[in-house]
């Protein structure tokens, strides 16, 4: 590949990236519509342990201020290894602000916004073309040695 080749194929990159956090903050507004969206560390644990089978998308968000907090990341360990094992769909997003805003409301309610679990719900009836997309994007990531890939957030 010729350096032109590499700059012409960047900004289909960005537009990808772009369309990815599109989806990813359509698939989490809709869950969180349909009550299938779990918000924080623990909370989400506590959903893995319970019903692995109903998980079926994680995101994990990482600021630079939690970069160096020891037990968030063992914990990310601990839940990207489960989703691994259980072939559940995660990605990475790095602006927990962002995210925050999108699954939150106004007073701020959700702090701890590091973990995201999409749920199935019990009857089934719940499907998303967003969650779809996102599940693809996850599986050519994994095809290409990414197994934890990341997703940019737009600002708004």
């Amino acid at each position: 590949m010729t350096l032109e080749e590499v700059i012409i194929e960047q900004p289909s990159v960005e537009r990808a990236a772009q369309c990815h956090g599109a989806s990813l903050e359509e698939a989490l507004l809709s869950a969180q519509d349909n009550d299938c969206l779990t918000v924080g560390v623990y909370e989400s644990a506590k959903i893995m342990n319970l019903d692995p089978d109903s998980v079926s998308f994680c995101v994990l968000a990482v600021d630079e201020d939690f970069e160096c907090d020891i037990a968030l990341q063992i914990h990310f360990t601990l839940i990207q290894s489960f989703c691994f094992d259980n072939e559940i769909s995660i990605v990475r997003v790095s602006n927990m602000q962002r995210l925050a805003q999108i699954v939150g409301d106004k007073a701020g309610q959700f702090e701890d916004a590091h973990c995201l679990l999409i749920t199935n719900p019990t009857d089934g009836s719940w499907e998303d073309p967003s969650l779809e997309k996102l599940h693809l994007f996850c599986q050519e990531s994994r095809g290409q040695n990414d197994w934890l890939p990341e997703i940019a957030l737009s600002e708004r």
